[in-house]
């Protein structure tokens, strides 16, 4: 192919003319298929976009992209300006007719496997799906349409890079000039849908505070933040505030859709209405619960308030600047007052429980050091953790007894809970306990195994403990930031003295250069080391200082030279960490 320039959205612009006679066939053949048998003329195609879709029945996200296209591909069908080609990546002639039967569009024959290598090795085809799309000239307009397709539909055809230059001078038009109309109104829509099943007009929102609330109704947070945000909107509405919700759900089946619109008093858009995932695009939603908060005026107050109703509910409203950093002064002061009671204390559950379900009570535990374990059984790493951490509970509880560990379980059901528990020498909150979700909110875990350190006032000390843990086992504790400075002094005291490279017959391509390393698994004796290692990065490979070192000892002890067991002179012994454990994260 010729040099090529780069687009707008990173796609490649080739200045190669491809004839689509010689492009699509072969010797001997002249047409395409389509998945009932019937043949096209590939000189049909002759003045038409054509998107060259590499794809296989095997590749996950190929099937999840190809209903995507297919919606796009009819649309662009009707119009009589586009046609797809399907060049196949499947390894059998029965997945191919399988997964092109779900296909409304042509394909090069199975048994073409010359032409389909031949395409994929033109078009530098490194990973599926992939669409290639050639103008009506046969120029590449983009290597990159499925980024395209799933980003902006139909809206990029003909996907020129100056169609795709007005589609970005658009939407910041519409960023400029926001509105609830222009957010929410199309040119055959201006209304939405009440759970009735009516239509209600979007102007008869306007001027009022609206949230977009985006969803998916099977995804558990979004079940639990519909709760949450329902029954705000209802107290809301009881005192009369302008504030409107907009369901803008992302759900595939109509009857999920139908059923989430039952149980909310707030407006939807209609199902699968092409401007969700328009607007989705248009906030650059990440997560999901996402609540967007448009103001009176229509322009964005907050792009997602999702978590602050979930830390406050009604006292988040109006989600305003001024209104966060009122909450976040009443925050700072909660953290400054902070103790164990208000941490684990809730109404009537004032307890913790042990073996056999026996209840603690909070109360005994205060002035104690205290690490608060989020894991689940479902979860390996957490499992994988579990050694590590209950050797360091064990470790810590024999040189300062004042110190406990509390379990905080994500299990799915009481048995996975209890048979996980009866592996831990610790307490724990009992399974479902609503405090769980307090504390998750308050730490923001994100993802499990974590573990929080609490200090005897109540104070947090480090939401990082996990890691201390993984790096420096029971030495980290009590984890204040003065002992770990301590720890880190140490650690560089440990290698003074030592080679900054080493050479070693476990490794002749390259010299080993000592490095600062978390954990990691020695690649001599293979056990797991942490802090110090002699690493070569161009082959990922490790040796313990103690490895990488013994090996001078012994040829100093040949030569007779008087240096330590390091190969240092006046080196120590001291300092040697050549165990470890960490499990890393999901």
């Amino acid at each position: 192919m010729a040099d090529a320039t780069e687009t707008l959205n990173g796609e490649v612009n080739a200045e190669t003319i491809h004839d689509l006679q010689s492009l699509l066939s072969s010797e001997g053949r002249d047409f395409l298929v389509r998945n009932n048998g019937d043949q096209v003329k590939t000189a049909d195609l002759a003045g038409k976009i054509i998107g060259l879709y590499f794809s296989a029945s095997w590749c996950g996200p190929c099937r999840r992209f190809t209903p995507i296209f297919s919606e796009v591909y009819k649309e662009l069908y009707a119009q009589g300006d586009f046609e797809a080609v399907f060049i196949s990546g499947d390894e059998d002639e029965e997945s191919f007719k399988e997964y092109f039967a779900k296909m409304p569009w042509l394909a090069i024959p199975f048994s073409d496997s010359t032409t389909r290598d031949r395409l994929n090795e033109l078009f530098d085809v490194n990973g599926i799906p992939h669409l290639v799309i050639l103008g009506g000239n046969g120029k590449v307009l983009s290597d990159n349409g499925v980024e395209l397709v799933r980003e902006y539909g139909v809206e990029a055809f003909p996907f020129s890079p100056q169609k795709l230059k007005e589609i970005k001078e658009e939407e910041e038009a519409a960023r400029r000039n926001q509105s609830l109309t222009t957010l929410l109104v199309t040119q055959t829509r201006d209304f939405l849908i009440s759970n009735d099943g009516n239509k209600v007009l979007v102007s008869e929102i306007q001027g009022k505070m609206v949230g977009l609330y985006f969803c998916f109704s099977s995804h558990k947070p979004c079940q639990e933040f519909t709760l949450k945000l329902v029954e705000m909107y209802n107290k809301l509405k009881d005192k009369g505030d302008e504030f409107e919700v907009v369901l803008i759900s992302l759900d595939d089946d109509e009857q999920s859709y139908v059923e989430i619109l039952k149980s909310i008093p707030f407006l939807a858009l209609p199902f699968k209405d092409k401007i969700c995932e328009k607007l989705a695009r248009y906030f650059e939603l990440s997560t999901i619960p996402t609540l967007v908060i448009i103001g009176s005026d229509g322009k964005t107050v907050n792009s997602n308030a999702a978590e602050l109703v979930e830390e406050h509910g009604i006292q988040a409203y109006p989600f305003t600047p001024e209104k966060l950093e009122e909450l976040q002064e009443i925050e700072r002061k909660r953290l400054e007052s902070q103790t164990l009671e208000s941490l684990l204390v809730s109404g009537e559950r004032d307890f913790v429980i042990g073996k056999g379900g026996v209840k603690v009570p909070v109360s005994e535990l205060v002035g104690k050091h205290i690490l608060l374990y989020f894991s689940a059984h479902w979860c390996p790493p957490c499992r994988a953790f579990l050694p590590k951490l209950t050797e360091v509970y064990h470790e810590i509880k024999a040189k300062d007894p004042a110190f406990e560990l509390i379990f905080i379980s994500s299990d799915r059901d009481q048995g996975s809970f209890d048979d996980y528990f009866s592996s831990m020498p610790w307490l724990a909150l009992p399974f479902g306990d609503e405090r769980k979700k307090f504390l998750s909110r308050t730490f923001k875990i994100l993802g499990i195994p974590s573990l929080v350190a609490i200090g005897p006032t109540g104070k947090t000390i480090t939401t990082e403990a996990r890691d201390l843990v993984a790096v420096h086992g029971s030495d980290a504790y009590p984890f204040t930031e003065e002992h770990l400075k301590v720890m880190e002094a140490k650690i560089e005291e440990m290698a003074k003295g030592w080679p900054e490279k080493v050479k070693h017959d476990l490794h002749t391509e390259h010299e080993l250069n000592l490095k600062r390393q978390r954990v990691y698994n020695c690649d001599g004796c293979g056990m797991e080391g942490r802090a110090w290692s002699y690493y070569c990065k161009e082959c990922d490979f490790d040796l313990h200082p103690k490895c990488a070192l013994e090996e001078e000892k012994k040829e100093d002890d040949e030569r007779g030279e008087n240096k330590d067991g390091h190969g240092h002179e006046a080196a120590t012994n001291e300092g040697w960490v050549c165990d470890g454990d960490v499990c890393k994260k999901a």
